[in-house]
């Protein structure tokens, strides 16, 4: 197969791709549905309490998620105690998965503070992913292997100028705003594109899946980067490297589109349900400690307790100025009340807010 293929697959077009090929009615119809689910996704994020609720636990997720496609394994326990326990000595993969999480919210950033996502922003994005300065790719060698048969499935683009080029055209296409495609077919087309032109020597396929959110927001969609898509990729697995060579191969955009299209209103949708569990969840512990200990009560006491679900003294001393002997009597309080467990973690004592850890927890992608 091999050198005929290859070459072919060095030849990889520019964007857009043809207009009937993107726009079928197929498409069409599923985008519709998908625009709704964000829309409404976006919407009741507004309702939560606090945002960033919603933002620390979904960003988390998606890291893990994300860097579990690539085999990087990690628990939720272990990242929440890699973030707040002092003590923590976390393994590799889940310092890379933490990385992950570093990366994608340095690019919200940049996304918030430039208005735009170009070629400079995402090698910035993957450094921080890998941590190192290689950028785009210079040598020639690279190749997509399966594991299971060592036959090669696609060769990358390996010229650096061609790179550059392919790059520099996605950063066109990634900011057009001239066109009429709707934002939803382009992201699907752009990380089709992207993950095709696998500039990086390392860390594609995680950059790429960072810029799909980053495209959200970019584009107004979102506000912040609650969708946590990879969930839907991990799950589907076989179909998303399946369908991504088939557009290579058989130039089979619809099946493609209509994939992630997909992905992305049932992945709306989850995050929906989970919002509304949140919102439940909140009110009910809300009136719990209004009820049992109105002394103690405020509501910027009890986003806290949500924001971190694993809480300690330092974050309500520093959060709502309280002295540190009040804000143990607080959680000690919280604990006694059953919205929180005490957890021993080397020389400090983590407050776990369990039914909202329970809650976030479930479906997210451990393995053992």
């Amino acid at each position: 197969m091999a050198t005929k293929s290859n070459k072919a697959f060095n030849d990889l077009p520019l964007l857009p791709p043809k207009q009937s090929l993107v726009e079928t009615i197929a498409i069409l119809k599923q985008e519709s549905k998908s625009a709704v689910a964000l829309a409404e996704l976006k919407g009741l994020t507004n309702t939560l309490p606090n945002p960033n609720i919603l933002i620390n636990a979904v960003i988390l997720k998606e890291a893990q998620a994300s860097s579990g496609i690539e085999n990087v394994i990690t628990t939720q326990d272990k990242l929440y105690q890699a973030l707040y326990a002092k003590s923590a000595k976390p393994d590799v993969a889940t310092k890379e998965v933490l990385r992950y999480r570093e990366a994608l919210l340095m690019g919200t950033r940049l996304i918030k503070e430039r208005g735009f996502l170009n070629t400079n922003g995402i090698i910035a994005i993957q450094k921080e992913l890998e941590e190192n300065n290689a950028g785009l790719r210079k040598l020639p060698g690279t190749a997509l292997i399966n594991d299971l048969t060592n036959e090669v499935i696609y060769t990358p683009p390996d010229n650096f100028d061609t790179i550059s080029d392919l790059m520099k055209n996605l950063e066109e296409y990634l900011n057009n705003d001239a066109d009429d495609i709707s934002p939803l077919i382009k992201l699907a087309i752009q990380h089709y594109q992207f993950e095709s032109i696998h500039p990086f020597y390392d860390g594609n396929g995680r950059t790429g899946r960072i810029i799909n959110v980053l495209y959200l927001i970019l584009k107004g969609l979102l506000n912040e980067p609650v969708l946590y898509l990879s969930s839907f990729i991990i799950q589907n697995k076989g179909d998303y490297y399946r369908l991504l060579q088939e557009v290579r191969t058989k130039n089979n955009w619809e099946d493609w589109i209509l994939y992630m299209l997909k992905g992305i209103e049932q992945t709306a949708q989850s995050t929906i349900v989970q919002i509304n569990k949140i919102n439940l969840l909140f009110n009910e512990t809300q009136k719990l400690v209004q009820e049992q200990f109105p002394r103690i009560y405020s509501k910027d006491l009890i986003e806290q307790l949500f924001i971190h679900p694993y809480c300690k003294i330092e974050f309500l001393v520093e959060n709502l100025k309280l002295n540190r002997k009040t804000a143990g009597n607080y959680l000690k309080t919280l604990e006694e009340l059953g919205i929180l467990a005490a957890e021993i973690k080397g020389k400090e004592v983590i407050y776990v807010n369990t039914k909202l850890y329970k809650l976030l927890k479930r479906g997210s992608l451990e393995r053992g």
